[in-house]
């Protein structure tokens, strides 16, 4: 079976169906939310990815990413803030959208901040209007994430430290990689689809 036909809306819809997300203690850092959002493009499921305008008071400046943010106070829950946070950066209105399920919750790594994943799949070809907040949007294709030769270890500078992490590419070599948190959601997300992503298949830049 080719690995587009394991990816597909129906066989990701059945194991977030089955699964249950862990959902972790929110921590002094604050909690944030995004939206993972699919659509069956032409030949594949495909995932949108936004990437971040530069900004200095936004700790994801620049980087690929899901559309999000922060919880509101006053009893805003994490699914709640990452439908009105798509709303704002996107005009996209995910209440017409089919809803599908949680993945785990995950503490950022060098900000913990912890971040709620909610997943959802449109049904129709939707216009996006990103915000100021967005420097652009773009849709890729699922089975092209898996591909190996897209899989390298970087070495990021962040908040005054060299780190080394696991990263892809997806766009020319001058535009941002796949890393970080947005990195991590998608590997448990391939999990859930029995997909190894990442893990044994990185090369050196």
């Amino acid at each position: 079976m080719k690995t587009s036909e394991k990816i597909n809306i129906q066989r990701i819809s059945a194991a977030l169906e089955a699964y249950r997300p862990a959902e972790r203690p929110v921590n002094d850092r604050g909690h944030a939310a995004v939206a993972l959002l699919l659509r069956e493009g032409v030949f594949s499921t495909e995932v949108l990815f936004i990437i971040r305008a530069i900004h200095d008071r936004d700790p994801w400046s620049g980087n690929i990413g899901f559309p999000g943010g922060r919880l509101n106070h006053g009893g805003e829950t994490p699914k709640q803030a990452a439908e009105r946070e798509t709303l704002e950066e996107l005009s996209l209105d995910l209440e017409q959208a089919r809803y599908l399920g949680r993945l785990d919750d995950l503490y950022g790594a060098i900000m913990p901040v912890l971040v709620s994943c909610f997943v959802y799949h449109l049904q129709d070809f939707a216009e996006l209007r990103p915000n100021h907040e967005i420097e652009t949007t773009f849709w890729f294709p699922l089975p092209e994430l898996l591909e190996p030769e897209r899989h390298q270890h970087r070495t990021f500078f962040y908040r005054g430290e060299e780190r080394s992490h696991p990263a892809v590419e997806l766009l020319d070599p001058e535009q941002p990689l796949l890393w970080g948190i947005t990195y991590r959601l998608m590997r448990n997300f391939f999990a859930l689809c029995d997909q190894t992503f990442g893990a044994g298949e990185l090369r050196q830049p």
